[in-house]
Order: structure tokens, then C-alpha cells, then sequence
């Protein structure tokens, strides 16, 4: 791996955040599976259910050995977060098809929270139904824009199932990087030494190498910036499939991909956020009490920083960016002001003004 390779949009990565930012489309699990689908690559047989007997139902019609019920919600740590309903754990497993209903019932209309979602967690309003599948080996699978290629590159390795970042920082040399040309895509030797540096061998290489052509094939369908397979699996059957996926789209091809971005769930978004990029603010929530009104990004992250080296923590990321208006100036500032965290003083007589602080 030559270079260092973002794998995640995202500021800041050392401060705790309210939330995960949602200045990016982020689509539900099983909205980003459909896509999969329609573009051919191998996914596990699923249905979405928004009533507990639309679950049960689903169940039955898999008619699987083994079934996993997953709640939807935009946020990671599903497994080990915790309803209002007393219900432990938003991913269950199980072979009777009756449980999914029961399962389902604590699930459907309850709050969720985990590590990753505010404190009183966000309400599930839809449950997907897959049919659960042994993997006998994970890899990892991505194909994302970088800058120092000027274009997509493919990221893969054999370690699968875990944070890339750790595989990376432990053990370098199992992680692959292959440039793509925008003008040929992926050629069928790239997409074939890829599949063969994740392990792959025989007819599963050449089932691997298919499925990498189709990822690359639904990266450019749906203007994305990254396409992530985690874990991209071998099953026992001799089967490979995109167990789990993660999607990020480039915001300024809304206007050619409006059946895509109609699919964004808005009301798991933070208001705040919601209304800054109403006015093309870039702002992240973030848990301290100072808050930070700065233009340009670099100098915001480090306004973060030197508040955070002082012993202070920033209440929040805003960006008001190079070419900033009058307007948008007032509405940063009336977010800033409208948040009972931040006591907003005279800042003209203050050297702090210079880097954009408020104090509390």
C-alpha cells in the first residue's frame, strides 16, 4: 500500500461526536443490498418488513435453515445495542420462523441505542429478513476515489471481518491497492490478481474476479466515492457473496441520481446538520462547550485542536468554506447561538476572535 488511503469520510476522528455526520448520503443496509442486486452482485436472499407480521411472513417465504433478523438504522454496534423494549441486541439469529415475529415486535417502533447513536438511541421503523449463511473465510473489498490517483482505486485483503484500519497498521503487507484506469475499468487480469491476493483460488478466483467487475460496474452506475465489502465471503458451498456492504455517494451528482438520493432516511439526521447544509455549511456536532466558527477547514481542525490541547473541548466542526456569503455568515451564526450549550460574548474584544472561539 503505497500512500496513505482514507477508507471513511469523516473529520476529526480523535473527538467524540454527538453523532456520525450525515453531510454524506448514507442509505440503510438493505436499500444498499437492493442496489447490489440490481447490478448482479451475489447477495444473500432478503426481505424488508415494517410490521412484525410482515417479518413473520418473510421468514416463512425464505424458507432458510437459519435465519438473521437485522434492525435498520443508520448507525453501526447493532449487535450490542440495547431497545426500550428490554430487547438486547438489534442482529438475532435463528431457525424458527415464529421468533423473527416475536423478535420483531420488541423491535419495530422501539428505540435502539448503541455506541455509535444519541443518547436516548433512534426509533426502528423497518426490520430486514436474510436468509443466514455459513462463511467459511471473510475477505475485504473496496473500491473508493483517491486524489493522489486521481481516480478509483481497488483496496482489498485476505483479513476480512474486521477494521481495515487495524489490518492495515498491523500487518501492511496483506493490504492490497490496485489503480484503476478510468478509460479501460477494471481489466480482466486486475480484477482476476485482486481476487487471487484475497485468497481466492480456482473456480472461486474467477467467481471473485465477476464479483469485483460488478462492484466497479455499481461504483460507476450510482456516482459513489466508495463501495466497501465487509466481509466479501466464501461460503461452504463454494459460493462468493457480499455479506455486508457500505455505500458513499458523491453529493454533487444529486441531480442525475435523484431515485438514489430519494431514498435518504432524513429523520435520523441531526437538525443542526440539516439546516447547515440547507446553506452549504459544513458542521459536525461534537460534545464539548466551546464552539468554533471558522472559515476554511484546515484552520477549523486546528481551532479543535489547540482547544482540545488547552484542556477545552469543541462543541463543534463548522466550515463556512472559501467562498462564503453574507447569508451564510448570519445562519452560521444563528445555529451556533440557537444551541443552549454556547454563551455567546462580545468577541470583537477578544484575541479570540481570531480563532473563531466562543466561550461558554
Amino acid at each position: 500500500l503505497t500512500g496513505p488511503v482514507s477508507l471513511r469520510p469523516g473529520f476529526l476522528p480523535h473527538y467524540r461526536k454527538k453523532r456520525d455526520p450525515r453531510r454524506w448520503l448514507n442509505l440503510q443496509e438493505y436499500q444498499s443490498k437492493k442496489l447490489m442486486q440490481e447490478s448482479g452482485v451475489a447477495v444473500q436472499r432478503f426481505y424488508v418488513a415494517d410490521t412484525a407480521s410482515e417479518a413473520l411472513e418473510a421468514a416463512k417465504r425464505l424458507n432458510a435453515k437459519e435465519i438473521v433478523l437485522k434492525a435498520q438504522i443508520l448507525a453501526g454496534g447493532r449487535g450490542k445495542g440495547v431497545f426500550d423494549s428490554g430487547l438486547k441486541g438489534g442482529v438475532h439469529l435463528t431457525k424458527d420462523p415464529a421468533v423473527v415475529g416475536e423478535l420483531a415486535n420488541k423491535m419495530l417502533g422501539f428505540n435502539l441505542t448503541t455506541k455509535q447513536t444519541p443518547k436516548d438511541g433512534v426509533k426502528v421503523k423497518t426490520v430486514m429478513v436474510a436468509e443466514a449463511l455459513d462463511i467459511s473465510r471473510e475477505t475485504y473489498f473496496a473500491i473508493l476515489m483517491d486524489r493522489s490517483c486521481n481516480g478509483p482505486v481497488m483496496v482489498g485483503s485476505p483479513q476480512g471481518g474486521m477494521d481495515i484500519e487495524e489490518v492495515a497498521a498491523s500487518t501492511p503487507e496483506l493490504i492490497f491497492k490496485e489503480v484503476i484506469d478510468i478509460f479501460q475499468g477494471v481489466r480482466d487480469d486486475q480484477a482476476l490478481g485482486m481476487a487471487a491476493n484475497l485468497g481466492f483460488k480456482g473456480p472461486l478466483q474467477r467467481q471473485a474476479a465477476d464479483q469485483i467487475k460488478r462492484l466497479y460496474d455499481l461504483f460507476l452506475k450510482v456516482d459513489a466515492t466508495q463501495v466497501e465489502v465487509n466481509p466479501l465471503g466464501e461460503t461452504p458451498e463454494g459460493q462468493v457473496v457480499c455479506f455486508d456492504a457500505k455505500i458513499n455517494f458523491d453529493d454533487n451528482a444529486e441531480f442525475r441520481q435523484k431515485a438514489v438520493f430519494a431514498m435518504d432516511d432524513m429523520t435520523e439526521s441531526d437538525p443542526t446538520e440539516m439546516e447547515a447544509a440547507k446553506w452549504d455549511l459544513k458542521y459536525i456536532g461534537l460534545d464539548g462547550n466551546i464552539a468554533c466558527f471558522v472559515n476554511g477547514a484546515g484552520l477549523a481542525m486546528a481551532t479543535c485542536d489547540i482547544i482540545d490541547l488547552h484542556g477545552g473541548k469543541p462543541a463543534n466542526f463548522l466550515d463556512l468554506g472559501g467562498g462564503v456569503k453574507e447569508r451564510q455568515v448570519y445562519e452560521a451564526f444563528k445555529l451556533l447561538t440557537a444551541d443552549p450549550k454556547h454563551a455567546c460574548e462580545n468577541l470583537a474584544a477578544r484575541r479570540e476572535w481570531q480563532l473563531g472561539v466562543f466561550y461558554k
